[in-house]
């Protein structure tokens, strides 16, 4: 166990060639206490030049998708066409516990002799994680995508959007995010055995799988009623359940009309002088047939909108918990950035940015460890910013390692 100063992964040093798959995995290993060297080309990764950028400056220092996602790496230009580059990285793999590959490009760096069994040969510990659109092998092992490819052939972009409408892709590249979670645990397994055995593996990572994961039993019901769920976003499944409108947004309510919450959603009403609200009190309301009846549905939004158009969700959200009754409002990023819950539990943190001179807030791990917790240890570095450091690293690596035999 390391101190509070230490990271739950200190004494892990790890190669990270960038890319959109595997970002994500080195910034959560690297903010554990990792050492991860992030390997650019000399020109830079692909990702300083994607926005969105700070104060619309459309240059790679100003990224915001490149300062988050390489948060505590170190960085190292090499390039990887070079003969004596290749060979600076085959001997900084011989002393790391992992590669990892993001790229997304199968079989290029197995083509430049630096794939996993040309690095395995020389160092059998080590772990060579592979994230890319559908695996390293299959008959789509070598097709191009982008996120919304991988969520459609996942299967998950036909459950998101509205009930009629078009399929709807998440915000924020959730097919890669997902990629890149699941590769920093597949890497951390496959670590985890190279300690107990002495013999490293190949982690291969495919996004589309780890799309699939996230249909929760979608598949299940084909496989077993043979059902294809559809989407379902914004339907009013029944009077009292599903997303309302309110003055600042919407708000998600489940008072279903079966009675578990039926009774307190009307005393509610009516301790607010609702207008129409005792009428909801009729038996014909307990009649799931007519709560979800095209009639019931809209009867209903009339009476609960003379409320909730008059309040924010923030209003509604704390009468709703004084009344128990399961209401919740659909927060938006500035809800989060100002949500008390998070500050409280300490979620966002804040990152320098050396080329403005601003002071980043970025979203932290998702999970708290008592005794190492993740930290930033430092911003995203330049190109090259880390090359003198690493190389003399690893040139006295190499002398100490004559003077001991």
């Amino acid at each position: 166990m390391g101190s509070e100063l230490d990271g739950a992964l200190e004494g892990l040093r790890i190669l990270e060639l960038p890319g959109p798959y595997g970002r994500y995995a080195g910034k959560l290993l690297a903010d554990f206490g990792a050492d991860v060297i992030l390997v650019e080309p000399p020109d830079g990764a692909a990702d300083r030049r994607a926005g969105p950028f700070i104060d619309d400056a459309d240059n790679s220092a100003h990224s915001l998708t490149f300062a988050y996602f390489n948060t505590s790496k170190r960085g190292l230009a090499l390039d990887l066409d070079d003969p004596d580059d290749r060979e600076t990285f085959r001997r900084l793999a011989d002393g790391c516990d992992a590669v990892l590959d993001g790229t997304g490009d199968v079989g290029a760096m197995a083509a430049r002799g630096l794939g996993p069994d040309a690095l395995r040969a020389r160092n059998p510990r080590l772990v060579y994680t592979s994230v890319s659109a559908f695996g390293a092998d299959g008959p789509y092992a070598n097709h191009a995508a982008s996120d919304t490819t991988i969520m459609a052939l996942g299967g998950l972009l036909s459950l998101g959007g509205y009930a009629n409408g078009q399929p709807v892709r998440a915000f924020g590249d959730q097919a890669l995010l997902a990629a890149g979670q699941f590769a920093a645990v597949g890497t951390m397994l496959a670590l985890l055995g190279a300690e107990e055995t002495g013999e490293g593996q190949v982690v291969d990572v495919s996004a589309q799988q780890s799309v699939v994961m996230a249909n929760e039993n979608a598949v299940q019901f084909y496989d077993l009623e043979k059902v294809v769920r559809k989407r379902n976003g914004g339907d009013v499944r029944q009077a009292g359940v599903g997303v309302y409108a309110c003055t600042d947004g919407h708000v998600y309510v489940l008072a279903t009309g079966l009675g578990l919450f039926w009774g307190q959603l009307v005393e509610w009403l009516e301790s607010e002088g609702i207008d129409g609200a005792t009428s909801l009190r009729d038996p014909k309301w307990q009649r799931n047939e007519f709560a979800a009846s095209p009639e019931g549905k809209a009867e209903f939004l009339e009476i609960f909108n003379r409320l909730a158009m008059n309040r924010t969700k923030a209003q509604l959200y704390d009468a709703a918990k004084q009344v128990r009754i399961p209401l919740c409002p659909v927060n938006d990023s500035a809800d989060l950035v100002n949500s008390p819950h998070l500050r409280a539990r300490g979620y966002f943190t804040e990152v320098p940015h050396p080329a403005t001179g601003r002071t980043l807030t970025m979203p932290g791990a998702p999970y708290k460890l008592a005794v190492s917790p993740s930290r930033v240890r430092r911003p995203a570095p330049d190109i090259g910013e880390h090359n003198a450091e690493i190389l003399d690293q690893l040139a006295e690596h190499a002398t100490n390692a004559v003077g001991g035999n």
